[in-house]
């Protein structure tokens, strides 16, 4: 009866159980919470005893219990260059044997015909026994014989080892053995096999054969699967779950890599990283060492191997099977731990290394949980931030992240709370980082000695170092796309991977993101990176290609968006999406779902204001964008989770943003020359240029929303116009020290330090009430919103009416906010409200004067032209903003900067 049909009656309770090899005993299985098998002094835990019953049928692990000594007979076959067979002999298990017994690993088959094959693999003082009993094997007549029809394999299973190397060959191949089985008293077929540690491990292959009588041919009787059995000698089958490279308290290592159409998978180990062929290869069975689509085995500590990777085999690994090589190693995507590149590897460059994850003291570190509409955010390239010369830093830490933790106190000069790092997940030099090929590990090329090790605990520093200075940490990331070659392809690309020219995607490296496999291994990414070390939050770039389904379709409810959104751990992070497309360096405009969760970078915010500054535009918009952005985030969410900009990592810098718009390369990114193409001399020029730069960092600070500064756009770094990311620059340190660095740098911290100082308006969780804000034109007058020929715009914020015991400071912290601005090419008078009673206008701002007296941190007064009345004259393609304070204490703000 065929394995099928004979299991289909059996109920759960009645289905084959472990067996004790001593006296060849079947018990039925009770119901139990959970399955465990000793191996080598460990215990393995598994899931619950349906799923036991199903594995012990399909072959896998079973528990051995030797509980009882009863008497056996026993046949030993030493499986060296000359097999013997010993003489068969009746004796007793002693407790040290039956002891020995309890670290074996046993599997179960049926064979083709209905009978059951139980193997048990023990080590046996040095050497490995394979014990082999057949039962319930219907023979022809009681004259049959049986055998054994053996060889032993690695890295093919169509080409035998040899058992001796100094053997003669005949043929150049090594070919099957035979042993004859002995019959014990119970009825059983029994023998042992022995081999010698120098031939471990392998995998030992075998099928039976009968004969009658004297006649040498018979019959060959298979695996249910009319396939030889299989079983591993010298490492186990492993399990399923974790996938990765895992260690069991002993030191044990299981293996355990994903793919559903590989139809064989080799695990490659290493002994020298220097080495570019693997030491040892293993050709995982598809019966032993698969459990659905997961590949696993396991190896015991006293190896020495050092490093591993995967050959995934199969015309359905590779899309592209013109290109497919069955060569390649590939890295595991679970690997924690990445060695050095192996140049003659054509796959990945990259290995697992196997060792534990190094220990790291966190101390007292805790996340400094703040509030979104407190954050004010600086963006950085973790190499470019120090690698220049003029950080004075060593070569061994220029560019790494203990050199940005080196220059930790620049962050807090600008009055930053949070730095948000593009991506730094290991990638290849020729993608750039925005092109990840893994997602476990911070690349080797940001660790102070280019290894794996040093670049996690340099990781784990940075974040406890930020955090003990009260600056979150928060990551690009991008899963939407890999890098072209060496990332997951090769594995299983039909899953991992869109179709080419599926949707509206071009790319081969697209990743099919809500494949249940994908977004299991994105989760796991995520949460890795959030327990171990110890990140705040998460920018998904290209966000909106989390919501193409598995074929390029949009979906409404994207299952990774959701999954993100509600997970247990990463719903207490900050999670925000970029829309930036990588391949077309452009974002998508999308309208993203969110839960109440998600955050957004805020494209709108950037054109509408830089419209605005170029004189185009609607009024409307700009106030928009000052208000939240409540056209997008009104939804249930608020202006703290529209993350805002004006330039960034790709594009243009903020100097250039001002400096080049003569070519169509930059048409999309709404930019002005004020005048004169490129760089000048001209003093006009120069001063229109440095007015619209405090003229975009004052709005990116005064609107509601979380700003965001790009790396350099403090000291006006430039990459002469080009709007690709190649060209951006390393952070020049000695330009912090210009002219223009100082007052910029100093001008940032005022307005970081001024939104905390008035919180009340300018860091609020939810929108402005309508009673709390007031609109001008120039004369106070209404605005006129929908004339693209007006250039002028005012708002009055009005401070809530508080109660509050006489106090000379929350009078002061309660004024009202008056702020202006003319992107005009004239000036503007302008006609300012009645201040609050017992209060007059101070001016804090004008981005028309001249440094210092730009900003004050004391503000100057507005004097009234008559009682209750006061005017200013704005320059051109100026802001301003004033506060109402009483006399008593204009020189309060002083006190709170």
């Amino acid at each position: 009866m065929l394995f099928g049909q004979s299991m289909a009656t059996l109920p759960p309770s009645l289905a084959i159980s472990p067996c004790c090899l001593t006296c060849g005993a079947s018990r039925s299985s009770k119901s139990s919470p959970a399955y465990h098998y000793i191996y080598r002094n460990q215990i393995r835990y598994g899931i619950e005893n349906t799923y036991l019953e199903t594995k012990l049928i399909c072959g896998e692990v079973a528990e051995n219990v030797a509980r009882t000594s009863c008497r056996h007979l026993n046949s030993k076959v030493s499986a060296t260059s000359r097999v013997f067979i010993e003489e068969m002999e009746q004796r007793v298990t002693t407790i040290p044997e039956a002891e020995d017994m309890l670290k074996s690993l046993t599997y179960l088959f049926w064979t083709e015909i209905g009978g059951q094959v139980k193997v048990s693999v023990r080590k046996k003082n040095v050497k490995h026994a394979v014990y082999i009993e057949v039962s319930s094997l219907q023979l022809h007549g009681s004259d049959d014989r049986l055998f054994l029809s053996w060889g032993i394999y690695r890295d093919d299973s169509s080409c035998f080892m040899h058992l001796d190397a100094q053997s003669s060959m005949l043929d150049g191949r090594a070919t099957t053995r035979e042993t004859p089985f002995i019959q014990n008293t119970e009825g059983r077929f029994v023998l042992e096999l022995e081999f010698e540690p120098k031939q471990i491990p392998f995998y030992l292959s075998f099928l039976l054969k009968s004969s009658l009588g004297s006649d040498p041919s018979g019959s060959e009787i298979r695996s249910h699967r009319k396939t030889n059995f299989c079983v591993p000698v010298g490492f186990g089958s492993g399990y399923p779950a974790p996938l990765g490279l895992t260690f069991s308290p002993d030191g044990s290592m299981n293996f355990a890599i994903f793919s559903r159409n590989a139809e064989s998978v080799v695990l490659c180990l290493y002994d020298d990283m220097t080495t570019d062929e693997p030491t040892l290869e293993l050709d995982l069975d598809p019966y032993t060492n698969r459990s659905g689509d997961v590949w696993h085995a396991s190896l015991e500590s006293a190896w020495t191997f050092v490093s591993y990777g995967y050959r995934c085999k199969g015309p359905l690994t590779q899309r592209n099977k013109d290109n497919a090589d069955a060569g390649e190693i590939l890295l595991d995507p679970y690997a924690k731990i990445i060695g050095n590149s192996i140049p003659s590897n054509r796959g990945s460059g990259y290995l697992g290394r196997l060792c534990k994850e190094p220990a790291f003291d966190w101390g007292d570190d805790v996340h400094p949980n703040l509030p979104m509409e407190k954050l004010a955010v600086y963006r950085l390239n973790v190499r470019h931030f120090t690698e220049h010369r003029s950080s004075q830093l060593p070569k061994d830490v220029a560019g790494t992240f203990s050199g940005l933790t080196e220059k930790l106190q620049h962050f807090k000069d600008l009055s930053m709370n949070a730095v948000l790092l593009e991506p730094i997940f290991s990638f290849h030099e020729q993608n750039g980082p925005y092109f990840p090929c893994h997602f476990f590990s911070p690349t080797n090329q940001y660790g102070p000695s280019g290894g794996s090790i040093s670049a996690i605990n340099s990781t784990k520093e940075m974040v406890k170092k930020l955090h003990a200075n009260g600056i979150e940490v928060l990551l690009e990331v991008a899963f939407t796309h890999t890098a072209v070659g060496g990332a997951l392809q090769g594995i299983d690309d039909l899953s991992y991977y869109y179709a080419n020219g599926v949707g509206d995607s071009k790319a081969t490296n697209s990743l099919n993101c809500n494949y249940p496999i994908v977004l299991q291994l994105i989760l796991d990414g995520l949460r890795y990176w959030v327990t171990e070390f110890h990140v705040d939050g998460f920018c998904f770039i290209n966000a909106s290609s989390l919501m193409k389904g598995f074929h390029g379709e949009q979906l409404s409810r994207p299952p990774l968006v959701e999954a993100i959104a509600f997970d247990p751990f990463l719903s207490k992070v900050k999670i925000i999406a970029d829309c930036w497309d990588p391949h077309d360096m452009l974002p998508k405009e999308t309208r993203f779902p969110h839960w109440k969760k998600w955050a957004e970078i805020n494209t709108k915010f950037c054109n509408d204001v830089r419209n605005f500054w170029r004189g185009e535009g609607l009024l409307s918009s700009l106030a928009t964008r000052l208000c939240g952005s409540g056209d997008t985030f009104s939804d249930g969410r608020g202006p703290a989770f529209s993350f805002n900009f004006t330039a960034r990592s790709f594009g243009l810098t903020l100097v250039d943003l001002v400096s080049f718009s003569n070519t169509d390369a930059l048409a999309s990114h709404l930019s002005w020359n004020c005048g004169e193409e490129g760089p000048t001399d001209n003093t006009t020029i120069l001063e229109m240029r440095l007015k619209q730069i405090r003229n975009f960092l004052f709005v990116l600070y005064i609107s509601l929303g979380v700003p965001i500064l790009n790396m350099g756009d403090e000291c006006g770094q430039s990459s002469g116009g080009s709007p690709a990311y190649a060209d951006r620059q390393p952070f020049d340190w000695n330009a912090l020290r210009t002219g223009f660095g100082i007052q910029t740098t100093q001008f940032i911290s005022f307005l970081n330090s001024l939104r905390m100082r008035r919180s009340d308006l300018l860091q609020k969780g939810s929108f402005l009430k309508e009673e709390n804000i007031d609109w001008h034109g120039n004369d106070q007058s209404p605005p006129r919103w929908e004339d693209p020929s007006c250039k002028f715009l005012s708002v009055t914020l009005k401070a809530d009416k508080v109660e509050c015991p006489l106090n000379s400071e929350s009078s002061h912290l309660r004024g009202d906010l008056f702020i202006a601005f003319n992107a005009a090419d004239h000036s503007e008078g302008v006609i300012l409200p009645k201040p609050p009673e017992g209060m007059s206008w101070w001016r804090l701002v004008d981005t028309a004067l001249p440094f210092p007296g730009y900003f004050s941190i004391n503000g100057e007064p507005v004097p009234e032209q008559m009682e209750g009345l006061a005017a200013y004259e704005m320059k051109s393609h100026s802001s301003a903003l004033f506060e109402a304070c009483s006399p008593s204490t204009q020189t309060t703000p002083s006190l709170n900067m």
